[in-house]
């Protein structure tokens, strides 16, 4: 059977904004919840994250997001079992404008160093070496989508750094926590006391 991508029937909703340019300058953040919100990262101890083998990957990979895109800088983020939590800086090369590749993202045309296409990289690059370790070919590690957070100012961004800050002391009462996910495992992670 030839498979042919058709727009009318196989549409996918975006939770992005719409002709929001998630490549131009800002702060974002950003929450990736790991497949079924499987614990697989890790464990939360007295209030500390203890990476294992599979959440130093999914570390490594995240500060290797820095190095390799000049137009990226990483705030905080924390690991945690299931998900991970951080902010990504997004500044214009220090040259005094924007990237010139265009910006609007579009089904099978990625835009580069776009907020999408840097977190779809991401995931690959840690499915990739989970699988191969747990001999899981194939096996989803993500769950399809991320949720991101477009930062407005400072006091929001100093509110959001603490929340991550904070994560594993909140790890017992955190809806990701699966003793406290009931019902559907689609919601969206939500900041207690966001501004």
């Amino acid at each position: 059977m030839d498979y042919k991508y058709s727009p009318e029937i196989h549409h996918r909703r975006s939770i992005r904004l719409r002709n929001y340019n998630y490549a131009q300058a800002g702060a974002y953040f950003i929450t990736i919840c790991s497949w079924k919100r499987e614990c697989l990262f890790g464990e939360v101890l007295d209030g500390i994250m203890r990476l294992n083998q599979y959440g130093q990957i999914v570390e490594k990979e995240w500060l290797q997001t820095g190095i390799i895109r000049i137009n990226v800088k990483l705030d905080v983020f924390v690991v945690m079992p299931n998900h991970i939590h951080g902010i990504f800086l997004i500044d214009d090369y220090g040259r005094g404008t924007l990237q010139r590749a265009p910006t609007k993202e579009q089904f099978g045309k990625p835009v580069s160093n776009s907020i999408p296409t840097i977190i779809r990289l991401l995931k690959s690059a840690t499915t990739k070496q989970i699988n191969e370790i747990r001999n899981t070919p194939g096996h989803p590690i993500w769950q399809r989508n991320y949720y991101e957070h477009i930062i407005r100012n400072e006091n929001e961004l100093s509110h959001i750094r603490e929340y991550i800050i904070n994560n594993p002391f909140q790890w017992a009462v955190d809806e990701n926590n699966p003793s406290n996910i009931r019902g559907t495992l689609q919601r969206a992670p939500t900041m207690k006391g966001k501004p």
